[in-house]
């Protein structure tokens, strides 16, 4: 069964069918940039773009936001367009696309589908999910179950927001190396790691397609570190599992 899931990120918005058994995409994902201004309408007909793309959808939609989500409504807004505070987001998105549309934070989403498909397949202690692009995003697991919301690239170090000091938008920003960005890298999951003691972490996002550079670098840590092996399709596999597990009814496509 393929149920469509759509990423929107801080710098672009991304989406496919998904083979729910394999939880792979089951066709190339299509990508647009995301909006400037942000707003809700703007991202939204950005998402319909996306869905679109593929034809008119004929089930339910799984969508992630980079913040976080209750009960459909978006609570926070840190990387997009302060007006989305207090969103009815799956109203507003299941109303462009033309069918029933679940929203969940982008990092649950990945870390959904890491646990589920990827590096945290079969492991049942605390598994914390860290996802590094415009933010840090984080999905923290334990027993198997999912802590929602958990927004740990927003924890304070050395008296900064941790993702403004170790996203990998400022490794570009700033024009880090990877031994730099390691260090700071290092110091943030030391960080995270005193205040839950993972066995496991698991690096997502676009970066981790180029874990080779700075997995080896990294000090100070004693949980084990590896990246994500759906790297950044992660998100969109997510988003389709929360979809289907949702349960919604198929509605009528607009």
């Amino acid at each position: 069964m393929d149920v469509f899931g759509v990423d929107i990120g801080g710098s672009g918005i991304k989406g496919a069918p998904v083979d729910l058994a394999r939880g792979e995409l089951s066709e190339g994902r299509f990508k647009v940039l995301t909006p400037t201004p942000s707003t809700p309408d703007a991202v939204a007909d950005c998402v319909r773009q996306v869905v679109r793309h593929f034809g008119l959808p004929v089930g339910p939609v799984g969508v992630t936001f980079p913040g976080v989500v209750v009960g459909g409504t978006t609570r926070t807004a840190a990387n997009v367009d302060k007006s989305w505070l207090g969103q009815d987001a799956a109203g507003l998105l299941g109303e462009r696309v033309g069918a029933p549309v679940t929203v969940l934070n982008d990092a649950d989403a990945a870390g959904i589908a890491e646990m589920s498909h990827g590096a945290g397949r079969g492991r049942t202690g605390t598994v914390i999910v860290l996802t590094f692009g415009t933010g840090i995003g984080s999905a923290v697991f334990t027993g198997g179950s999912l802590v929602p919301n958990t927004e740990l690239g927003h924890l304070e170090l050395h008296g900064h927001d941790a993702e403004t000091r170790a996203s990998t938008r400022v490794k570009e920003d700033e024009g880090l190396n990877w031994s730099r960005w390691a260090k700071r890298v290092s110091r943030y999951l030391a960080h995270v790691e005193m205040l839950f003691s993972p066995e496991l972490f698991v690096i997502g996002g676009g970066v981790s397609r180029k874990a080779e550079k700075f997995l080896p670098l990294l000090e100070g840590v004693s949980a084990e570190v590896v990246p994500a092996r759906l790297e950044n399709s992660a998100g969109i596999v997510g988003a389709a599992m929360a979809a289907a597990a949702a349960g919604v009814v198929p509605a009528a496509a607009a």
